[in-house]
């Protein structure tokens, strides 16, 4: 039986129920604690959807004897601090956006190619590919990882207080990106002028004009209200949300085969829904902004061929860096 290492911010009861956990049951036994699942995402999120949606599917076509247990909004760490627990085996699940494990598995680095899709649709099809997705596999288990299922958030999409139509219309303008790299190697390319900032201060930064603009799906936009200080959205769709659902791979190989089935299993029919609701929540969102009076713009597919032709830098950056046979599979058919 695997022993988990305990972590300083759960309770005593917590690190019990880990410490304790039966990882290899018989099928007349019931699992008596709850493995942890951890993300770094608020509760009202698809990310939680996602988490919790997956940990009922397992409870579910277990008849209840296998058993997880979700821990939202950063209660068992940060991005980085989930990623290096997952590895390390203490905390076997983590659900969590690719972008902050671009740094942890280089390949990743493949979902930061701006502009590859048109439609949601087009990147599920894309991710779901068998191909793809068996050498985006490949990455997590080289990385310590086993990769169950990948869902999303929509498209990271442009606030800003300033209308954006045509490319020039980024020129100059200050948005707030993640620390990545390639997103600001993005931005940069359209003429705006990129300035990484940790996300509690963007309302503030928004606020008190220090910035103009930021990124991120409408899921975040509408949840934290970022709308309230910016006259326009606009669907820049250059890059996909996507929430990764990984286990730590030597935890799952350890797992009777049934239950690996059980768990497969569970993925695909969470990942299915939080698409879903993903969907809904993107049209709910967008019923909240249009409703606050800011405008939502819908750019040409001349501007998007424009930025798409503007960020070849960026795919050239990328393609030097990440295996050839990854990139390759991600943009065929574009």
């Amino acid at each position: 039986m695997k022993k988990y290492i305990c972590i300083p911010l759960l309770a005593a009861a917590g690190i019990l129920a880990f410490t304790m956990t039966g990882c290899n049951s018989s099928d007349d036994e019931v699992q008596r604690y709850s493995w942890p699942l951890a993300t770094a995402s608020p509760e009202d999120t698809v990310t939680q959807i996602f988490a919790e949606k997956f940990a009922a599917e397992v409870a579910d076509l277990s008849n209840g004897k296998m058993k997880i247990q979700v821990y939202a909004n950063s209660t068992l760490g940060g991005d980085r601090d989930l990623l290096e627990t997952c590895a390390d085996g203490d905390i076997p699940f983590v659900v969590q956006n690719t972008a902050p494990q671009v740094s942890f598995m280089n390949d990743l680095a493949v979902f930061d190619l701006p502009c590859v899709f048109d439609t949601l649709d087009e990147c599920r099809a894309k991710i779901d590919n068998p191909e793809f997705y068996s050498l985006i596999s490949d990455v997590y288990t080289d990385g310590g990882y086993h990769l169950l299922g990948m869902a999303d958030q929509g498209f990271r999409i442009m606030s800003t207080n300033k209308k954006v139509e045509n490319l020039s219309d980024f020129k100059g303008q200050k948005i707030r990106t993640m620390e990545n790299s390639y997103h600001i190697a993005f931005w940069k390319a359209l003429g705006a002028n990129p300035t990484p900032m940790t996300f509690n201060e963007v309302y503030i930064g928004l606020q008190q004009h220090t910035i103009d603009a930021q990124e991120n799906p409408y899921e975040v936009i509408v949840s934290n209200r970022l709308y309230e200080q910016q006259d326009y959205v606009v669907e820049t769709n250059h890059l996909p949300h996507l929430i990764s659902l990984i286990v730590n791979d030597d935890f799952f190989k350890d797992l009777p085969k049934d239950e690996q089935v059980i768990m497969t299993k569970a993925a695909k029919l969470a990942t299915e829904y939080a698409r879903e609701q993903s969907d809904a929540r993107i049209a709910d969102r967008v019923a909240t902004i249009e409703e606050s009076g800011t405008e939502i713009i819908t750019l040409s597919a001349e501007t998007r061929k424009e930025i798409r032709k503007a960020s070849e830098s960026v795919y050239k950056t990328i393609e030097d860096s990440i295996s050839p046979a990854i990139y390759n599979s991600y943009i065929s058919g574009k």
